[in-house]
């Protein structure tokens, strides 16, 4: 092996290498890069753990913002999708959106088409890292917390519950804004662009209103969670394009097209 090619081998992985475009990214930069925002995340949570009795406050306040512009919506959409299956299929739904559906979708995608998944992978950590001060200075109780009469479906229905050891993995306080919802949504938008087949396309592209009915349906998210969530995301959106723009090679200027 050349001395050159073993010293870019042992060179350390920096964001910027992990970030920049190109063919497909390595994986064990990606791994990575996922684990020190999931540090960060983790970090901030622990340091700005919020209180449930302020949590609570403030989802009254969401409630009573939704009721005067008449969207509080949660209340009805349970009890009208309170039966059996339906609600044990949306309570698994919002558990596999999260924790199956993205890592799978990136898995995919990587695989399948690199530039999309550079477009998916900047989006949500840039959603992400957005939505972390917001958790932190404004922590929200979801419906199945905030005493509203809302059920916690997802721990009767799911299997597994969201109280308890579970919380060691996610901010309980932390329903505004909905990552559920602006996730899916961005899957959902890049997998469409990832297929071909129109049928495929719609299908993706479904995911993330079903997302956003199970959110709802289980007790996890108001509406207006659903509205921060997809405003965060378009952040996001628009943050994550940063580095492709910033990397990308500047066109010369043509003969005499120079400001005078």
């Amino acid at each position: 092996m050349r001395l050159s090619s073993a010293l870019a081998l042992r060179r350390p992985i920096s964001l910027a290498d992990a970030l920049r475009p190109g063919a497909r990214p390595s994986w064990r930069n990606q791994l990575l890069l996922f684990a020190a925002a999931y540090v960060v995340y983790n970090v901030a949570r622990w340091v700005f753990a919020g209180d449930l009795s302020q949590a609570r406050e403030h989802a009254r306040s969401i409630v009573e913002l939704e009721r005067s512009v008449g969207m509080a919506v949660e209340g009805s959409v349970q009890g009208t999708l309170d039966s059996g299956a339906l609600t044990w299929l949306l309570s698994n739904v919002y558990l596999a959106a999260q924790f199956v559906v993205v890592p799978a979708a990136l898995i995919w995608l990587y695989r399948r088409s690199p530039h999309v998944y550079r477009g998916l992978r900047n989006t949500l950590l840039a959603t992400w890292l957005i939505a972390v001060p917001v958790f932190a200075l404004f922590p929200v109780a979801p419906p199945r917390l905030a005493g509203m009469g809302i059920v916690d479906t997802v721990s009767e229905q799911a299997g597994v519950a969201l109280t308890g050891r579970s919380t060691i993995f996610y901010n309980q306080l932390a329903a505004v804004p909905s990552l559920h919802v602006g996730f899916a949504v961005a899957v959902g938008v890049a997998l469409a662009l990832a297929v071909r087949a129109r049928w495929a396309k719609a299908l993706a592209l479904a995911w993330g209103p079903v997302v956003s009915l199970s959110v709802i349906a289980t007790g996890n998210h108001y509406l207006f969670d659903i509205a921060a969530g997809l405003a965060v995301t378009a952040v996001g959106f628009a943050a994550g394009r940063l580095p492709e723009r910033l990397a990308a090679p500047r066109r010369p200027l043509a003969p005499g097209s120079a400001a005078a």
